[in-house]
């Protein structure tokens, strides 16, 4: 019979100890004094084992010594098993400090060892941080299906432990991918199978974090606060000091999200203590990172800078990541702040670079959206522009992602209904078939009619939601068509006031013949006319509908010339809405001619090229 080890999850879930009466370094001291005792080399690859557990929460420097030590000690011996524990703990080490290659080089050798020998406990824990290093390359989909096939071992060898880490880290990659439901979903499966079981609950700290996370992207900030807390709690009873100062992160960016920086930044400051003295380089960076983040939205932009630089000095991940993309644009932001475009812009030329490059489109386009920022300043509204439209055309993208998102998710919620009715169905089936085996003909006529009734209500409830998606649908067309409605509306509104107006403004010219009814009539005209004139409150109106059916026109065109005036940005407006010449001089109360002049002077502040159209240039923003 093969001697078989439990290798858990070491990146997101390290097995540590509960350290009630020996802790930290005591331990190790205690774990030392059993080591020089013993001779068998099993026992000693065991209690080596426990030391790079126990330090590694510790010590990261010291954990990667007791890995060594095992792999050498099991090489020498030729002990495959050794060698199995060794190269899993050095790839936990080599995840933690952020050396993919590394990492996924010993945990591959684990994974090899293990099949090699047929232990399939050893296989899941292998395949299980191979899952974890796939999704932080961004690859969820190959994440998942690798964390599934763990989900099948644990269930089969009835690891219940690891089966409620499995379906953790798969709700976590279903979050990744947007996919909220399934996210929640296994978040729940996994808290229910961990609650029943009393070793190792800090990995029930790691569910309630993930569930504070979906909290947080859905924007259920208390709630997320109060999931984080609970998170953090279990982390500090079991010294798990490495998530603690994760999830000190974490809470602080929900107090960012509330504009209390000095609140966030306590809780940030919190986590960089706690990784500088437990010697975790990426907390520590992350820490930095975000108190820079939250001085600069308070405004202090060469504080924010300086915090920026220190995170960067740690530099602990990899010169081509998403982190390091975050960096560069972040950067780059906060010195077009300052005024400094030439850095900003240096800055912001490599974020786009490396995000084009690993085809990060969300932050891409926060690069781009900031690059054009940064050429406006320098005068470069050439580049702006390619900069802004690019962006734009990245988010329009996005968009389409996510409303895809959600109708898969929908589809997901309807197939996941579906199956359920049909489970349902096929149970009273079997429940009717096996009445009807004691029935006389006349009772089975009365169960095939039972049964009948269920298909039909099964049938009724597929149709149900069916029109309760299609419903929902048609509100959403609804609200597009009335917001269009309005627009329309307005705009008619204020060209048949100015028509108005312009009449009576000749009225009042012809009243100059006849000096008896002028002075009669004067008062009451121009206070009719104070009344029916366009007023600014009309066009506040008139611009509210306008944004929200053309997604913001006026902000984009200020984001692309900071000098446009408010008339400008008026006439722009006319003129996306297709009205003449003539309906534009009604509506702002002028001659036609005027109009003319004005268009032809806008054209020339848009810098646009004789050949190119202004209705149609407008068209595209």
């Amino acid at each position: 019979m093969k001697k078989q080890i439990t290798l858990f999850t070491i990146i997101m879930f390290w097995p540590i100890f509960t350290f009630s009466q020996l802790q930290g370094q005591k331990r190790i001291d205690s774990l030392h004094t059993v080591l020089k005792s013993q001779k068998e080399i099993a026992s000693k690859v065991s209690t080596l084992e426990k030391l790079y557990e126990t330090a590694s929460y510790l010590d990261s420097e010291k954990g990667k010594q007791y890995a060594l030590e095992i792999i050498s000690l099991s090489e020498g011996d030729s002990y495959p098993l050794g060698m199995i524990i060794g190269n899993f703990s050095l790839g936990g080490y080599y995840f933690t400090i952020r050396k993919m290659d590394s990492a996924t080089l010993h945990f591959q050798k684990t994974l090899d060892l293990a099949s090699q020998h047929d232990l399939k406990d050893n296989v899941a824990g292998a395949l299980s941080n191979l899952s974890i290093i796939e999704g932080d390359k961004g690859n969820y989909r190959n994440a998942i299906r690798l964390m599934d096939s763990v989900t099948q071992i644990s269930w089969d060898n009835k690891d219940f432990l690891r089966y409620g880490v499995s379906l953790n880290t798969n709700g976590n990659n279903y979050y990744e991918l947007g996919q909220y439901l399934n996210a929640m979903n296994s978040f729940k499966k996994a808290l229910e199978v961990l609650d029943t079981i009393d070793r190792e609950v800090y990995r029930r700290g790691d569910v309630y974090r993930n569930i504070g996370k979906l909290n947080y992207q859905q924007k259920d900030f208390n709630q997320a606060i109060e999931n984080f807390t609970n998170a953090y709690e279990i982390y500090r009873e079991v010294s798990d000091n490495q998530y603690s100062a994760h999830v000190l992160n974490d809470i602080g960016n929900v107090y960012i999200y509330f504009k209390d920086y000095y609140k966030a930044i306590e809780y940030f400051n919190e986590s960089f203590e706690i990784s500088q003295e437990f010697n975790f380089p990426e907390a520590a960076a992350n820490a930095l990172f975000n108190i820079g983040y939250a001085q600069r939205e308070n405004g202090n932009y060469q504080e924010a800078l300086n915090y920026f630089t220190k995170a960067g000095e740690i530099n602990t991940y990899d010169q081509s990541s998403l982190n390091y993309v975050l960096e560069l644009y972040h950067v780059g932001l906060t010195y077009s702040l300052l005024g400094n475009n030439k850095r900003a812009i240096e800055y912001l030329d490599k974020s786009v670079r490396l995000a084009d490059s690993l085809k990060i489109s969300n932050e891409l386009k926060h690069a781009l959206g900031y690059r054009s920022k940064a050429y406006v300043n320098a005068g470069n509204y050439k580049s702006a522009f390619e900069d802004y439209v690019a962006s734009q055309k990245i988010k329009d993208s996005l968009f389409s992602i996510e409303k895809t998102k959600a109708i898969e998710e929908l589809e997901t919620i309807y197939e996941t209904e579906k199956k359920e009715e049909e489970i349902n169905t096929l149970n009273e089936k079997a429940k009717v078939d096996k009445l009807t085996k004691g029935l006389y003909a006349g009772g089975m006529a009365s169960a095939l009619a039972f049964s009948g009734l269920l298909v039909f209500g099964f049938r009724q409830r597929i149709k149900k939601n069916k029109i309760a998606r299609e419903k929902q649908e048609e509100i959403y067309k609804q609200e597009i068509e009335h917001k269009k409605k309005e627009l329309t509306s307005q705009t008619l509104h204020l060209v048949q006031k100015n028509t108005f107006i312009q009449e009576l403004k000749e009225n009042l010219e012809s009243l100059k013949n006849s000096p008896e009814k002028f002075k009669m009539e004067f008062r009451r005209i121009v206070m009719l006319l104070k009344k029916q004139n366009a007023s600014d409150k009309d066009w506040e109106v008139f611009k509210s509908y306008f944004s929200e059916v053309h997604n913001d026109f006026d902000q984009k065109l200020k984001t692309l010339y900071p000098d446009i005036s408010e008339k400008e940005i008026r006439l722009a407006a006319f003129l996306r809405m297709n009205l003449t010449t003539k309906e534009i001089a009604a509506t702002l109360n002028v001659l036609p001619d005027s109009i003319l002049k004005s268009k032809y002077r806008l054209k020339k502040k848009l810098e646009l090229d004789k050949e190119m159209d202004l209705s149609s240039f407008l068209n595209t923003l």
